[in-house]
């Protein structure tokens, strides 16, 4: 058997509570949807949390909140998933790609800074993504944002159960003391799981309240209307999170601080075991402020100084039982953005791609399947 680089964790009270609420009233738009945004925002210390279809749908929903329109501009760093850089151009507004530091995958306040100075349209918002569980300089970054007229919307979808430690003040990832909104994925490699899912974390009421408008069709009911009487003054989707998966999320979500715990004690497993391949393997790096609740074990691999291409040590590994992904394309790298912006110049995203591999990372994971994991990336090296 391959050990996946992420999967699911999925335990018995998990099943039962699935069962309870396929025995209940409401398989979809009932109460278990309420209890899941309810617990979701008092464990990341948010005043509102939006439950939605999926990640994707958090990050569209965040847009069509704003009320960003064509002529905008978002600035999303190089290094991500499709799905930052999409949600922009799902409501029309143009995407200003961010440079990255080489070493962690994030976007910085100087590479910020030198995204909106190449930004030909107002810019009204900037979508930080705390790759890996590690938080982006989230202080700086909002500063720098403001001063641009524009606001601060963390992709925070690797970032469940993230701190950070800002001037000797602590927070978690969606506490909204920095962006007006976060959004969370709960896919099944992420760090707690409703199958597919999504949630919009945000202090701010009216945005709350459009969120949960655009999540059902644009739908809203007057106040002391009739009770089958609903409004629409604009057009929505229907990115609702059934009950049954929201079951499934609250039984997760009482286990966050054990999954993240035991990610952590692999990850310091990972860095004693992979200290003797050093110089030609190192972890990517921590910012001092981060404490993350990891969602991906990334190694930077010198390829050529081992005489090795990614290809090679990626087909390696999976002949020793290891499986590994990259993490990611640069997305200005993608032929849609790259013919729609041209041949960008970004150095830090192209020297992440060259040299990133994800190892397996997940709670089941037993101790002994970090060796075999390390020992695998020796022999795949050598």
């Amino acid at each position: 058997m391959i050990l996946p680089y992420g999967r699911q964790t999925i335990e018995d009270d998990d099943i039962a509570a699935v069962v309870a609420a396929l025995k209940a009233d409401f398989l979809t738009t009932g109460p278990t949807v309420g209890a899941f945004e309810t617990a979701f925002a008092a464990k990341v210390g948010a005043v509102h949390a939006v439950a939605c279809s999926n990640g994707t749908a958090a990050l569209h929903l965040a847009m069509l909140a704003l009320e960003l329109k064509p002529g905008d501009a978002v600035v999303v760093p190089a290094i991500t998933f499709l799905a930052t850089a999409n949600c922009a151009r799902y409501v029309g507004a143009e995407v200003v790609f961010a440079d990255v530091d080489p070493t962690t995958g994030l976007m910085t306040p100087q590479t910020l800074r030198a995204a909106l100075a190449r930004a030909t349209r107002p810019v009204r918002a900037v979508l930080p993504v705390h790759l890996r569980g590690e938080v982006c300089e989230l202080p700086a970054l909002a500063a720098i944002a403001a001063e641009a007229g524009a606001v601060l919307v963390e992709d925070a979808a690797h970032a469940v159960g993230s701190r950070a430690t800002f001037d000797g003040q602590g927070n978690t990832v969606g506490d909204g003391r920095h962006g007006v909104m976060a959004t969370f994925s709960f896919h099944p490699v992420k760090t707690i799981a409703t199958a597919e899912g999504g949630m919009v974390a945000t202090g701010d009421a009216a945005l709350a309240e459009r969120l949960r408008a655009f999540r059902s069709h644009g739908m809203t009911r007057p106040p002391g209307a009739e009770p089958w009487v609903y409004e629409m003054a604009e057009p929505g989707f229907n990115y609702r999170l059934p009950d049954v998966l929201c079951a499934l999320g609250l039984s997760q979500l009482a286990k966050l601080d054990r999954f993240v715990a035991r990610r952590r004690a692999l990850a310091d497993a990972y860095a004693e075991a992979l200290a003797p391949l050093a110089p030609a393997v190192r972890l990517a790096a921590r910012p001092p402020w981060s404490d993350p609740a990891l969602h991906l074990l990334t190694v930077l691999i010198d390829f050529a100084a081992a005489g090795r291409t990614r290809a090679e040590v990626v087909e390696a590994l999976r002949l020793r039982g290891v499986g590994s992904q990259v993490h990611y394309i640069p997305v200005h790298r993608q032929p849609y953005y790259a013919a729609r912006y041209g041949d960008l110049d970004l150095p830090g995203a192209d020297a992440w791609y060259a040299r990133c591999l994800s190892l397996p990372l997940y709670p089941g994971m037993a101790d002994e399947d970090v060796a075999k994991v390390a020992a695998a990336l020796k022999d795949a090296l050598s």
